[in-house]
């Protein structure tokens, strides 16, 4: 998730754990350790797959973190009989407390739909659970408020009270999250089914700062996907289009090194689309009903037609940050509560994808 939050859920932990020891020192450590592993964004890598799919790689991994709590732990014992000893650490409360800001950042990440591989170096895929958005106040703002009222009031009283409360609330709302995924992927399925369409897999993932309206997709044996919306609130059939995943287009790109590592880190969730000379791919797990998050040309057509498999770029065919819009926000948050008008998801497609020759949907 975003750092803002992963600050303040590292600061809650550790202030929880060790702030009748640090006081509020216990806040400000805590805020710092629980954003170390996304320093992994300073590494720079020679293409955009790359550095997607390695961000969240060995510095999210349960193994190494766990590794740098025992160090960390027996480093600030030992500094701590040497230096302060009046302040009574001891090193099983410290490696509790560690090990829970840094470990609970990748768990969190888990918990978003972007992809945490938190069993590295095993080329598992990556955990990708998307029961909360990147970004969500409901999740964010119970932390921020109470480690700011730890941090006026002192960690006296009831203020580890209160953070700990905030703790429980925001694991509570993770279920929650987890809930309403699999409610909205059952609806899926089930109106799916009704219309005699037969699928191979279902995902659901959260849509612009909520766990209440969901995109859903659903894949098809024949190449095509389904993709839709849901609110916890529906009482009718979600609305959908059928897609084509495009999968004669990926021909050219064969046995590719990065397409092939694009398909196990997204667990295979993209679709390919000639746009002019340039082979696109799209992560679809990631942004509205056509308008994605990440997408990649990685072939250029030459002057003889053939496609030549180059280094990735970047593909800026459409805005990067149209989630955003302000318009498509509003359309999104009204989706809660009414199911009717239904949202557009045919405009989407046309406003996001075109021109696309070799685009499909209907219906």
């Amino acid at each position: 998730m975003d750092s803002l939050t992963q600050a303040v859920l590292g600061a809650a932990l550790q202030g929880t754990v060790l702030g009748r020891i640090q006081g509020r020192r216990a806040l400000l450590y805590g805020a710092a350790l629980g954003t170390l592993p996304d320093l992994d964004v300073i590494i720079r890598y020679a293409d955009p797959v790359s550095q997607m799919t390695f961000h969240r790689g060995f510095s999210h991994s349960l193994f190494v973190l766990t590794g740098l709590a025992l160090l960390l732990a027996w480093l600030v014992t030992w500094l701590g009989h040497k230096y302060w000893p009046e302040r009574g650490y001891r090193w099983p409360r410290l490696f509790a407390a560690f090990w829970l800001v840094l470990i609970t950042h990748p768990v969190l990440d888990a918990f978003t739909v972007y992809g945490t591989q938190l069993f590295w170096p095993l080329q598992l895929i990556p955990e990708s659970w998307a029961a909360v958005f990147i970004i969500d106040p409901v999740y964010t703002l119970p932390l921020l408020f109470t480690v700011l009222f730890a941090a006026i009031r002192g960690m006296q009283g009831r203020a580890i009270a209160v953070m700990t409360g905030a703790l429980l609330f925001s694991t509570a709302y993770l279920g929650f999250g987890l809930g309403a995924r699999m409610h909205a992927e059952q609806r899926f399925a089930a109106a799916l089914d009704q219309q005699g369409v037969a699928v191979t897999e279902v995902r659901a993932v959260p849509i612009a700062f909520n766990s209440l309206v969901w995109r859903v997709m659903a894949k098809t044996a024949d190449g095509h996907y389904f993709e839709g919306v849901s609110s916890v609130f529906d009482r009718e059939p979600p609305e959908m289009l059928r897609h084509s995943r495009n999968l004669d287009a990926a021909k050219p790109l064969g046995k590719d090194p990065l397409h092939a590592r694009l398909r196990w880190f997204t667990g295979d969730w993209l679709r390919y689309d000639e746009v002019g000379d340039a082979l696109v791919v799209t992560d679809l797990r990631m942004g509205i009903p056509g308008n994605y998050t990440f997408r990649f040309q990685m072939a250029s057509r030459d002057s003889t037609g053939q496609w030549i498999v180059g280094t990735p770029t970047a593909w800026s065919g459409t805005s990067a940050n149209s989630m955003f819009n302000l318009e498509d926000l509003a359309l999104i948050w009204r989706r809660i509560i009414h199911q009717q008008p239904p949202m557009p998801l045919a405009a989407w497609t046309a406003k996001y994808l075109q021109p696309m020759a070799s685009s499909e949907s209907g219906q």
